[in-house]
């Protein structure tokens, strides 16, 4: 869900990665990117609009103000949504590279 939401906002990138072998703090990331803070800012209150029916308020949220990377806990996984430039310094598919990439249905994509 939290994938189809930042794509509805046209989020880049979108990856969902199984870190459950790799850390005991989360079971999944969810990273996307968006081209400038605006969007960046969009995609993560579109995220949280979307779960909040059925996952709540996340139980911590950092880089709202200042829209270049947003971190959303929602404790079995965690959403990450960068900047573009940011995204591209920060590289967690690199740092997390022995995670196992999920694969989700990008349905604003598929229905454009």
């Amino acid at each position: 869900m939290a994938a189809r939401a930042a794509s509805s906002k046209q989020g880049r990138d979108i990856v969902v990665m199984d870190v459950r072998d790799l850390i005991g703090i989360t079971d999944f990331f969810v990273i996307a990117a968006g081209t400038n803070e605006r969007q960046v800012k969009t995609i993560s209150e579109e995220i949280q609009r979307t779960l909040k029916p059925d996952a709540g308020k996340p139980v911590r949220r950092e880089g709202e103000s200042e829209g270049r990377w947003v971190l959303l806990d929602y404790v079995d996984f965690v959403v990450h949504v960068f900047h573009e430039e940011d995204r591209a310094f920060y590289d967690l598919e690199r740092l997390w590279a022995d995670a196992a990439r999920v694969p989700w249905e990008d349905q604003a994509a598929s229905s454009g």
